[in-house]
């Protein structure tokens, strides 16, 4: 049986481009996957649940876990903060679990510091500007000024995609979810992740 080293692997996407959906998707098709919950100082809303939605604590918690280490990465929005809890990725990748997110790329860029080359980075791109566009009106929750603002926002993002290691075309969510899906199985193949190689192989000559 091979065995291969755990890694993460961070789902980013323009505003709007639909990670939140895929990323569950993904989840649904692979349950051996840890999902990694993020921690808010917000408010909890209706039909949300601690510790499945978000991690909700108080802003003197998530000020301690900042000073502590204890987050990975983190960002203050309209004052509140929102961020990553290291302990349970530390204890998932212990475990042997892989672990996915789905984070910009200043949460990407974070993890990368932290855990290097056992980080893998998709980014998921919408068909077009303008279908991005027809999502975001169909949402029915953006005013035209900020439906304006969030597409000139999302065109800043796309240019993200330069520093990932994989690119996916959200055009069809069962097929940018089976992409997804076959990047995290190729992964666990990868020669410099197996841990019992020699067992298998041999030694090199």
């Amino acid at each position: 049986m091979i065995k291969h080293r755990p890694f993460l692997i961070v789902v980013s996407a323009p505003s709007g481009s639909g990670k939140t959906t895929i990323v569950r998707m993904v989840l649904q098709k692979m349950n051996d996957l840890f999902y990694s919950v993020s921690a808010t100082t917000r408010k909890k809303r209706a039909g949300e649940v601690d510790g499945k939605d978000y991690i909700f604590v108080s802003h003197e918690t998530f000020a301690k876990w900042i000073d502590e280490g204890k987050v990975v990465e983190w960002a203050e929005i309209y004052g509140e903060y929102y961020g990553t809890p290291k302990e349970p990725i530390d204890r998932a990748l212990k475990e042997g679990r892989d672990v996915i997110l789905d984070l910009d790329i200043h949460g990407k860029r974070a993890l990368e510091k932290l855990y290097g080359k056992d980080v893998v980075s998709v980014f998921l791109l919408p068909p077009s500007i303008e279908e991005l566009r027809r999502r975001l009106i169909s949402r029915g929750a953006e005013s035209p000024e900020k439906l304006k603002l969030r597409l000139a926002l999302s065109k800043e993002e796309m240019k993200w995609g330069y520093e990932y290691d994989y690119i996916v075309l959200n055009d069809i969510r069962e097929v940018a979810t089976d992409n997804v899906i076959s990047i995290i199985k190729a992964e666990r193949m990868r020669r410099e992740r197996i841990v019992n190689l020699k067992e298998i192989v041999g030694d090199e000559d």
